[in-house]
């Protein structure tokens, strides 16, 4: 089978390799990949930005909608059946509750194997059904990015209908975010440093705030009436915090759930934390359960993810530069044929 691997960190060591394929053990199933999609988790694990204890070679790629092909021996299949439509959950057995330092390490794309190639493993106690609304390529968008903002706004915190969400950048958190949060009620503000996006961040449902340079959080705060808003998606790290915690109400939530502008400011001030009683909350994806909540929210609310660009898994590496370039506006997919 095909698969997109690395087998020393960089990005100029990814390639397509022609490997056998996976077969499964107990408790586990053989999934035959469709469509899938990529997340920045995926470069910094390429990059070695992630862990570089990850073993090599390593296939990358975390988000999948797949076909259940077969199940390993002694495997109790549950209520699944082969050729039921799933997706595997990127923490294989983080089932619910707080993460364990354990849980958290055993997961799709590094360490283990991921799922950017044609057959994948998952354990079978790890696969959620796909929404019957969704195709394969709009559910390849769930695992990690429709998770983690649903796991930000409906699981470690509450946004309520009638508050206020403010959602950085366009990337595909960021744009589940925005759609959430209004099928969840909240007013929703999106920033974004290009102006040619912001006309598709609208029709997502967000009112946009183009920003340039420094001081954009009180932009925002000003943008909502100068209190602040209620709830930061903050998806910068270091670079943003600062910025965001200027835009968030006293006693409002940041969800901290990426570092994209990590390396480019020094971490800012804490104080303002302290002095306005303000909530952060480390967001790491989300369980299982979670995952599960979602797929039956989306079947009772279905939305349309928003998709920028879909690549065949042979052009998996024009894919992950159009990722790096940040001209997207939501995921970008593959298709596995």
């Amino acid at each position: 089978m095909l698969a997109l691997r690395i087998d020393g960190f960089g990005l100029d060591r990814i390639a397509l390799a022609e490997v056998d394929a996976p077969v499964p053990a107990e408790g586990q199933v053989l999934l035959r990949v469709r469509a899938a999609s990529l997340n920045f988790r995926d470069v910094l694990v390429a990059r070695g930005d992630y862990n570089r204890q990850y073993p090599l070679p390593l296939t990358l790629g975390s988000d999948a909608a797949c076909v259940i092909e077969s199940f390993g021996p002694g495997t109790d299949p549950g209520s699944f059946r082969v050729g039921d439509r799933v997706s595997p959950a990127l923490a294989q057995g983080w089932r619910d509750g707080p993460p364990l330092r354990d849980t958290v390490r055993h997961t799709l794309g590094g360490p283990l194997p991921g799922v950017f190639a044609e057959y994948a493993l998952s354990r079978v106690d790890a696969l959620v059904p796909i929404p019957s609304s969704l195709s394969d390529v709009e559910a390849a968008c769930l695992p990690c990015a429709a998770v983690t903002a649903y796991s930000a706004l409906a699981v470690w915190s509450r946004l309520a209908a009638g508050e206020s969400l403010l959602s950085l950048g366009s990337g595909g958190v960021s744009a589940f975010a925005i759609q959430l949060g209004k099928q969840l009620g909240a007013r929703v503000i999106a920033t974004t440093t290009k102006p040619e996006k912001a006309a598709r961040l609208e029709a997502l449902g967000a009112e946009v705030v183009t920003i340039d340079g420094p001081g954009w959080g009180r932009k925002v705060r000003a943008h909502v009436g100068g209190e602040g808003v209620d709830h930061v998606m903050e998806v910068g790290g270091a670079g943003t915090l600062g910025e965001s915690l200027q835009a968030v109400r006293p006693g409002g939530t940041v969800s901290l759930v990426g570092v994209l502008a990590a390396g480019e400011a020094l971490a800012p001030s804490l104080t303002p934390v302290i002095m306005r009683n303000i909530r952060i909350q480390g967001v790491f994806v989300g369980h299982q359960r979670a995952f599960h909540e979602l797929a039956a929210h989306l079947e009772e609310h279905p939305l349309s993810p928003a998709i920028d660009r879909v690549f065949p898994l042979r052009e998996a590496r024009d894919a992950l530069q159009h990722l790096i370039s940040g001209q997207h506006v939501g995921k970008v997919c593959l298709t596995v044929a």
